[in-house]
């Protein structure tokens, strides 16, 4: 359950709509391409949790499978992975919640929400219980409505902005003009469905939230068999359905161009009130998975601080026992990165750098020994191919911006943790540094 209410918090509620300008009418396919990748690095991700129960995820699994540098350079993409994420849960709630200006209500979300996790609040399974089956029930209204209901062919993308609003508050276009396959803004191609799975990984990377329960549970080798493909598989189901769901009713022109594509297929169906539960649907489902990611990110910021891999001061735990400025400084880099990108840049960057961060958790799950594998090797060097080809077909603009954060990202931590050794050399401080080392 916890790993359902982590995967359908944001991605469903966007990803859709660039993955179709993409792949079109293969837009299915994406999606179960998109699933293959994410159950190949949440078995890597399993066996890696079960060997090295230890907060920190990839950072520490890379570190101790391959090398320090390594479990640095994942570190820092995980970091941008899950801030950009939290960016593009901020602006889904906006773009639902008041599209007229999502910023306004997308900034301030962040803030609160980062104040709740510097005060301890932490999403619980009973919330899942609740949080999921809403959000279940909303997406069914979409598959139900989708699939009943398809927009009028005389749409017009010009005509969307200026256009009188029809029910669920869903703008309609008046102008007579239908435009053909050709006016997508990328042309449909084999590639293009490459990149459209990129995107709709987005919308599967929760399931590290089922991994990460290992230690929290009494047989984790048993339960994780089971979570693990059963949470998969009934996200890909839901998907397949949403997304089939969207092409008939919006087409394959409007679904890769609207921000709230969910909204937009419940639009047209001449009842204002299906347009209200999808919104009230997106925003609580944001807001846990806006809750959940920000707690991920602190707590990585948390182990690489412990390590002198990032500032020291980052890893100052609070009176409730959470590291409240790792909280703080995690919810500050979402607001910047929600105000400079826009949500659908937020989720290509988490996308290309979440990645990245799995193909080096294939990598790292491919030197563990057959006796500690639960699954077969096979699947994680799957994975490492899978992640570094959808990776490198995202929009180059979002590759170029991921190397460059994750290159910046590896030489502060690399001199950070340089310095670190270097200041512990002294009197008495030989031992200490080989230590941090060992570490």
């Amino acid at each position: 359950m916890l790993g359902l209410a982590a995967m359908l918090g944001t991605g469903v509620f966007i990803v859709f709509a660039p993955a179709a300008a993409r792949a079109g009418a293969w837009l299915p396919l994406a999606i179960a391409l998109a699933g293959l990748v994410a159950a190949c690095n949440a078995f890597s991700t399993a066996d890696l949790a079960a060997r090295h129960q230890e907060s920190g995820g990839g950072y520490i699994y890379c570190r101790e499978r391959l090398a320090p540098w390594v479990g640095r350079l994942a570190g820092v993409a995980f970091l941008a992975a899950k801030t950009a994420s939290a960016a593009a849960a901020a602006g889904v709630f906006g773009h639902y919640v008041l599209p007229s200006h999502p910023l306004w209500a997308a900034v301030p979300l962040i803030v609160v929400v980062g104040g709740l996790n510097a005060l301890g609040m932490r999403w619980t399974a009973r919330g899942a219980w609740v949080m999921v089956p809403g959000v279940l029930a909303v997406l069914a209204v979409v598959v139900v409505v989708g699939l009943l209901w398809s927009a009028p062919p005389d749409w017009s993308p010009d005509g969307l902005s200026g256009a009188g609003t029809g029910a669920g508050g869903i703008a309609i276009a008046g102008a007579p003009r239908a435009v053909d396959l050709g006016a997508l803004p990328h042309p449909v191609s084999p590639l293009g469905v490459l990149t459209a799975a990129g995107f709709v990984f987005f919308a599967f990377a929760g399931f590290a939230r089922t991994v990460s329960l290992g230690e929290e549970l009494r047989d984790p080798s048993r339960a994780l068999r089971r979570a693990i493909p059963a949470s998969l598989l009934i996200t890909l189901v839901v998907y397949l359905a949403v997304g089939v769901a969207l092409l008939h009713a919006l087409g394959v022109n409007r679904l890769g161009m609207e921000s709230a594509p969910l909204a937009a297929a419940v639009g047209g169906a001449e009842a204002p009130a299906l347009g209200v539960v999808v919104r009230v649907g997106a925003a609580a489902a944001t807001v846990s998975a806006l809750l959940g990611v920000l707690i991920g990110v602190s707590r990585t910021t948390l182990a690489m601080a412990r390590r002198r891999e990032l500032p020291g001061w980052l890893a100052a735990i609070g009176p409730a026992g959470q590291p409240r400025r790792a909280d703080l400084v995690g919810a500050l880099a979402a607001v910047l990165i929600a105000v400079f990108a826009g949500p659908i840049a937020a989720v290509a960057l988490s996308a290309c750098c979440a990645l990245v961060y799995y193909a080096v958790v294939n990598l790292a799950a491919l030197r563990l020994p057959a006796a500690a594998r639960t699954w077969p090797a096979w699947t994680s060097a799957l994975g490492l191919a899978l992640c570094l080809a959808l990776a490198a077909l995202l929009p180059p603009k979002y590759v170029v911006a991921t190397v460059a954060v994750l290159v910046a990202g590896s030489l502060v931590t690399g001199l950070l943790s340089w310095r670190a050794r270097r200041d512990s050399v002294g009197p008495g401080g030989a031992a200490a540094s080989e230590t941090r080392q060992d570490m």
